[in-house]
């Protein structure tokens, strides 16, 4: 089964993951030293203070000129995947898990081809805080990485999955990914979700959090080993009355750290896992262990179409192109409860989102358009004059330029830029250049 048969591309004309498109050229801006990503001062074990902050997007030398049609990051990842016009699929980034799946532990600054992919069409992918999901057009899924808490899916107990290896799935096949911190999902072409990992806070959708005591004071997880279907969605009246929902078809979903908000086939949309500040959109903080609907996104005139969830806070896009927030993107002040309209969005046409820590970096129309509250090491692609901004500005560095495809790790932003008309190559070769 090819990607022309209708395996790939169910889901919502918006790319909220960096997505299978046109091939294009690489860019790349944020944070590059992967061991520093997400700490305050580098570990005892890093000998060299490998890489820098890039503060506006810079073409990747090491790349050599390949164009590329696929990233994907994620909002807890130090590492990236990039597949290119060739179909190489490329991993760099941190990789102490071994999260690149090339076979060992070893970080990679240069993107490295992933062996165990050779003959296979990645079309597209997602990593976790340490460990990666791929998905190639036969609808197959690979996994590599941390596997201590059963992420990876391959229904073994290795704590690392060092080279890509199938997951344990049989059903129909599979036509998305997606990974939180320490969990997996993914999506069959059946309207079918399955999940696998740490079940803390109900993130598994199974309708329990794991936890058992195996002393008084020391806790364990009963993690899932390989994919498990999700079968129960509810609604969950004012009087606090749950009903099962029937038939219900996912079409779409994204994971942050704790959490999954998925759409289905009637753009309703459904919410689960940690409900900490309001991500889960119900006005509310209680953990959610199974997926339940977002009243505030009802249809008929409040439908969602697509998805695109940070590590504490989720971004739907309606059906009529406008984008709400709920959850928290600073690190303090008021979180939205529920979801709210991004108002400095409005009337805007957005194609894609990268979600991070607390960086949004989203293309719509001809431009680039980020916000996120300080520290930033260069994600949002402003400059070093202005490092970050808590309400959403153009990225002045891209103007002219077409994004086509955007994801975001912890730090670190990827884009893909059309490059098909001379004009275009031209205006791409006067940005700055990022080599190893």
């Amino acid at each position: 089964m090819n990607m022309n048969n209708g395996l790939v591309g169910r889901s919502c004309g918006i790319d909220t993951h960096g997505g299978w498109g046109k091939p294009g050229t690489l860019l790349m801006c944020g944070l590059t030293n992967w061991e520093m990503a997400g700490r305050k001062a580098p570990p005892k074990s890093l000998k060299t203070n490998v890489g820098r902050s890039l503060w506006t997007p810079h073409t990747f030398k090491n790349l050599n000129g390949a164009r590329v049609r696929l990233i994907a990051s994620g909002p807890a990842a130090s590492h990236n995947i990039i597949v290119t016009e060739d179909n190489r699929c490329l991993t760099f980034g941190k990789n102490d898990k071994g999260q690149l799946g090339v076979g060992d532990t070893k970080r990679r600054d240069e993107p490295t081809e992933v062996e165990a992919l050779k003959g296979h069409t990645i079309i597209a992918a997602s990593c976790g805080r340490n460990h990666t999901l791929f998905l190639t057009s036969r609808g197959l899924v690979f996994a590599a990485g941390d596997n201590k808490l059963g992420q990876c899916g391959v229904g073994k107990s290795e704590p690392c999955i060092m080279k890509a290896m199938k997951v344990k799935y049989s059903g129909p096949p599979i036509v998305k990914v997606g990974c939180g911190a320490e969990f997996s999902m993914i999506l069959d072409i059946k309207g079918g979700l399955h999940s696998f990992g740490c079940p803390e806070y109900g993130v598994l959708g199974h309708n329990t959090d794991g936890k058992y005591f195996i002393t008084n004071t020391k806790m364990a997880f009963h993690f899932e080993k390989v994919p498990k279907r999700i079968v129960l969605y509810v609604e969950r009246g004012k009087d606090g009355h749950v009903t099962p929902l029937d038939r219900v078809e996912i079409t779409d979903f994204s994971c942050g750290h704790y959490h999954t908000v998925a759409i289905d086939s009637k753009n309703r949309a459904f919410s689960w896992g940690f409900g900490g500040i309001g991500r889960l959109g119900h006005n509310e903080q209680r953990d959610e262990l199974v997926p339940r609907l977002i009243k505030f996104l009802e249809p008929p005139n409040r439908g969602i179409r697509s998805i695109a969830c940070g590590s504490t806070y989720s971004i739907a896009i309606n059906i009529h192109g406008s984008a709400l927030m709920f959850g928290q993107t600073k690190r303090t002040g008021e979180a939205n409860m529920y979801p709210k309209p991004i108002q400095d969005l409005s009337g805007w046409e957005i194609r894609c989102i990268g979600c991070s820590q607390s960086s949004i970096v989203v293309a719509a129309d001809d431009s680039v358009i980020a916000w996120g509250g300080s520290p930033t090491f260069g994600e949002l692609g402003f400059g070093e004059m202005r490092k970050s901004s808590t309400t959403p500005m153009e990225v002045k560095a891209v103007e002219g330029l077409y994004i086509t495809a955007v994801t975001c790790g912890v730090s670190h932003t990827l884009m893909i830029c059309r490059d098909d008309t001379e004009h275009e190559k031209a205006k791409i070769n006067k940005l700055p250049v990022y080599s190893v």
